[in-house]
């Protein structure tokens, strides 16, 4: 049992209309910024993230990045294409074609209010619907955001959510980022469909660094959905993007994620939303690729009302290293979230739940449910589980339960004496197990993950 690549594995050979020797220091971030002519805010702000970047420690915890060497990495090249075009027609053809592979302009058609589409630094396609446009959706590329929208844009720009001080890879995201996704939805409108970006890396030894910032206004509903892969080489890349989310009062934001970068890739994500008074956030991750993930969306629950859910999958193969979670901060009284988590690992693949839920004193009556569910296929195979529950309140509800199983020669063969053969045995066991989680996907990823469950799995047991 293997995921299929062939989607995903081949790169493209694309001109390049402007990039940056590789390396990271002050000359490439003024680059960066020069190319885009940036306001004087972004340029230092990139300064500043840089500063911080040079000064905070890799992570001494979680998976080896040892093989990561920054210095090899390009941080920012711009494809021969017209930016934000609004017409696929627009986008040259083998750039098109990749997207085409990957359903993108299809699925527009058929169930999407709106699509965006990287390709590494530079967004090549992007469109809304008109009548969206009408009642004051902003959907835009982030770079395009910074030039039409500054002062939305500064307000929330990397200040309450995410700072550069946060992490190593917040600071290098801070300095060098390019891309990304602007939403805006204004108040009490409900955007009846998904918004959708995919972003696609496809140069060797390449870094990816889109930022996403989404802003709900009060009783504003929006699903955006966020798809990502690369080709595989044999130098390592980086994706260290950014998501923030503000939801506001009354309002419903769900973000709808499946990563399935290259083996080579290290995936150093950072996703976190504030969550205002009676809102709602949800986050619904698959983590399918890459050789190295830490990714650890976080919800702060601001006010009374406030919720979050967390509903994550990850799947580990040979190679590969999926640390995954979640982190919850309970900052005020009767706020409620949930975490599930599933992970399957197979053929020496390692899967971690890598958790916190925080309840501060004063968030009374605040409750959380926390449920990881972990599936080896066999001996080699591991499954880690690093709970943290940090409660200063004592009036709350806090459940934590976590399992861990192996496929069984037993299951397999109560199952074969049914009829089924060992192939669709295994299939019916690992579908029961994500099945729960499945349903809770869009319905184009839902299905790339079923394929999990669909290919060849002759020798799955160990």
């Amino acid at each position: 049992m293997e995921i299929s690549r062939e989607l995903y594995d081949q790169y493209d050979d694309v001109e390049t209309k402007y990039e940056v020797v590789p390396g990271l220091n002050e000359n490439i971030v003024r680059q960066i910024s020069k190319y885009k002519n940036e306001p004087d805010w972004i340029l230092q702000k990139r300064l500043d993230s840089l500063k911080i970047f040079n000064e905070l420690k890799m992570p001494e915890w979680g998976p080896s990045l040892e093989k990561l060497d920054l210095n090899k990495i390009t941080y920012f090249l711009v494809p021969d294409a017209k930016s934000n075009a609004d017409s696929w027609d627009q986008v040259p053809e083998n750039i098109k074609n990749t997207f085409e592979r990957l359903g993108i302009p299809e699925a527009e058609r058929k169930s999407l209010a709106g699509a965006g589409a990287q390709y590494d630094s530079s967004v090549v396609y992007h469109k809304i619907r008109d009548d969206l446009k009408a009642q004051g959706v902003i959907f835009e590329d982030m770079d395009v955001a910074v030039q039409q929208y500054p002062e939305l844009v500064k307000k929330y720009f990397m200040t309450k959510c995410v700072s550069s001080k946060l992490h190593k890879f917040a600071a290098l995201h801070g300095a060098v980022w390019s891309g990304g996704t602007f939403i805006y939805i204004p108040k009490g409108v409900h955007v009846d469909l998904p918004l959708q970006a995919y972003f696609r890396m496809n140069t060797k030894s390449m870094g990816q660094f889109e930022h996403t910032l989404i802003i709900v206004d009060e009783d504003a509903q929006v699903h955006y959905i966020e798809g990502c892969s690369a080709p595989l080489y044999n130098a390592s890349s980086i994706h260290a993007g950014c998501v923030e989310v503000f939801v506001h009062k009354n309002g419903r934001m769900r973000y709808s994620s499946v990563e399935n970068w290259s083996k080579n890739t290290f995936n150093l994500n950072t996703k976190r939303a504030i969550v205002e008074e009676n809102s709602t956030m949800e986050w619904v991750s698959g983590n399918l690729g890459s050789g190295v993930t830490m990714l650890y969306p976080t919800s702060m629950l601001m006010a009374p009302g406030a919720k979050a859910d967390h509903i994550s999958i990850a799947y580990a193969g040979n190679g590969q290293n999926q640390d995954t979670g979640a982190k919850v901060y309970h900052l005020a009284n009767n706020t409620t979230s949930t975490i599930k988590s599933k992970s399957l690992s197979k053929n020496g693949g390692i899967t971690a739940y890598r958790g916190l839920v925080k309840i501060k004193r004063g968030a009374t009556n605040s409750k959380c449910a926390v449920t990881c569910d972990a599936l080896m296929f066999d001996n080699k195979s591991q499954s880690n589980t690093y709970p943290a529950i940090d409660v200063e309140e004592e009036n709350v509800d806090v459940v934590h339960e976590a399992s861990v199983g192996k496929i069984s020669e037993d299951q397999i063969f109560y199952l074969k004496s049914r009829g089924l053969s060992e192939e669709q045995a295994i299939q019916m066991i690992v579908s029961g197990f994500i099945e729960p989680l499945l349903k809770e996907l869009p319905l184009e990823y839902a299905v790339e993950m079923n394929r999990l469950i669909e290919l060849e799995m002759e020798g799955s047991l160990g």
